[in-house]
């Protein structure tokens, strides 16, 4: 599977942080029902790893799971043991070199210019500009004039409301994390969840179809 042409077709990335596996496996179980196929669980999450594989025994193959916070060589290779699809990193860690080693598709975090270079010449499948919250859909636009073939994935800030603009801005997709899991990874319901799963759908639905991936460079 071609992780950055099935994000770019499904344009939103669930980033979901909970109390344990348990908990982290219900908000995938929930975000799959409610039509949401790109998951990325952090492991930040106690039991993070556990919940990887769980989710990755019980999900169809057309879902994306993947592994997020990844900031060690071990990081690595315990979320490809786990299953892991893609790893996503919050800047050029260690993590993000053992991924591009192990082949495992990376979203590498990056801000400036010269890092999101960086993270692509590392070997980066596409880059995870972090916070792009803190700085709006206008960042976006203003890093690919002088990068225009970069795949870019709008991440930290970004709200259902807010993530379309980042798609017209020319974000390959984006990743919403706490304004679309809300409290369902600590005690929240998964009836709440699975409605704001829905509802950021048909946003995103309505922005229209993805930027064209032909002619990337991002390998």
């Amino acid at each position: 599977m071609d992780v950055l042409e099935e994000l770019t077709r499904r344009k939103m990335l669930a980033i979901i942080r909970a109390d344990g596996p348990d908990r982290a496996l219900a908000c995938v179980r929930t975000l799959v029902g409610a039509g949401v196929a790109a998951l990325e669980i952090s492991l930040t999450t106690p039991g993070a790893l556990e919940a990887i594989e769980r989710a990755r025994e019980e999900c169809p193959d057309s879902v994306l799971v993947g592994a997020g916070t990844i900031l060690t060589t071990a990081d690595a290779d315990a979320a490809a043991a786990a299953g892991a699809g893609f790893a996503v990193t919050p800047a050029i860690t260690q993590g993000a070199r053992r991924s591009v080693e192990i082949g495992m598709p990376l979203l590498c975090g990056a801000l400036t210019p010269t890092e999101v270079v960086g993270a692509l010449e590392l070997g980066a499948t596409a880059v995870k500009i972090f916070p792009a919250g803190v700085h709006g859909p206008a960042y976006i636009r203003e890093l690919l004039a002088p990068l225009p073939t970069s795949a870019l994935v709008a991440v930290g800030g970004i709200a259902p409301d807010t993530a379309g603009a980042y798609l017209k801005a020319g974000a390959r997709a984006v990743g919403v994390g706490s304004p679309l899991l809300g409290d369902a990874g600590r005690n929240g319901t998964d009836e709440a969840l699975a409605a704001l799963a829905v509802r950021a759908a048909a946003l995103l639905d309505a922005v229209g179809a993805p930027v064209a991936v032909a002619g990337d460079r991002h390998e």
